[in-house]
């Protein structure tokens, strides 16, 4: 097999332990034979402090994925957001809840490999904004299946973990409270919010499809806007920012006022969910979870 560590190479992975590599490797070989599927060259392995990938080689291409603690929830969720929302997601082959591990389907071309103008960021925020609008209804199941909770609510708990003793950050407490209170007061459901969605987490085609849940939280919808805008914005320059943002917001009730305060809102308390997202998925690599923060909470400061 040819073993990928990127730019963590002292990164520790399950991988790195024999009898894990056994386990889970049978388990993949096991579930191509179900499907019949054969091998037509030899697994590639990613390892990544947050995951391990294996891209097994067959007449159509396969996805091996399993997740750390912090995120262990995310194969029971792909399962079932492709049974709410297939248009949206990868339906997966097969998923292993207790043990983090799922098998999926390529997706195609990614986002990041067109030649992106506004236009593709725009469409793929507004069906975006339509999967998030159709799990509305279905919030507690994401809760059961253990997606974290991110709501405006919880935020200020949140803060005080991350924040520690950090005195310049918890003169913002005053503030932040006041902010998850107004956006809470607008009526707009909480839903599931990616938290890290990007060009290298969106298939192009007919429609677009958006999967890697491992970020994922429950909470106010808007809050998705904060990576996927600011990547645009890096890129495209940020007079693409409005245009992106109502896009986002035109497949959600209410008067566009309202609409767009939320949304700053959201922008700023995204940095949050952010945050968390570093915390959780890094406790064996401290130094890289730190520096994840460390950056997500500089964008409150």
């Amino acid at each position: 097999m040819q073993v990928d560590r990127g730019s963590y190479p002292d990164a520790r992975t399950p991988w790195d332990h024999a009898a894990w590599r056994r386990e889970a490797t049978g388990w993949l070989v096991e579930q191509l034979d179900q499907l019949g599927i054969r091998e037509t060259g030899p697994m590639r392995v990613r390892l990544r402090p947050w995951s391990v990938i294996v891209r097994v080689e067959a007449a159509e291409p396969l996805w091996f994925k399993a997740n750390p603690a912090g995120s262990a929830f995310e194969p029971a969720l792909t399962r079932r957001l492709a049974q709410l929302v297939p248009d949206h997601v990868l339906t997966p082959y097969a998923v292993d809840a207790e043990r983090g591990w799922s098998l999926l389907p390529d997706g195609g071309q990614l986002l990041r490999d067109v030649e992106r103008e506004p236009r593709h960021w725009a469409e793929a925020l507004g069906q975006y904004a339509e999967f998030q609008r159709a799990l509305v209804d279905h919030v507690h199941e994401l809760d059961q299946l253990g997606v974290p909770d991110g709501r405006p609510a919880v935020l200020p708990e949140l803060f005080d973990q991350l924040a520690g003793a950090d005195q310049r950050l918890r003169k913002l407490r005053p503030e932040l409270v006041e902010w998850c209170t107004e956006l809470a007061s607008f009526g707009i459901p909480d839903t599931i919010d990616h938290a890290d969605l990007h060009e290298n987490q969106i298939f192009t085609g007919d429609r677009y499809t958006f999967f890697d849940w491992g970020d994922a939280v429950v909470a106010h919808p808007f809050c998705s806007l904060l990576v996927p805008i600011e990547r645009a914005a890096h890129e495209l320059g940020p007079e693409v920012i409005p245009r992106l943002r109502d896009a986002y917001l035109e497949h959600w009730p209410g008067d566009s006022r309202t609409l767009r305060r939320a949304a700053d809102l959201a922008w700023q308390l995204g940095s949050l969910t952010r945050a968390t997202s570093w915390q959780r998925l890094f406790p064996g690599n401290g130094a890289i979870g730190d520096a994840g923060i460390a950056e997500a909470l500089d964008r409150l400061r």
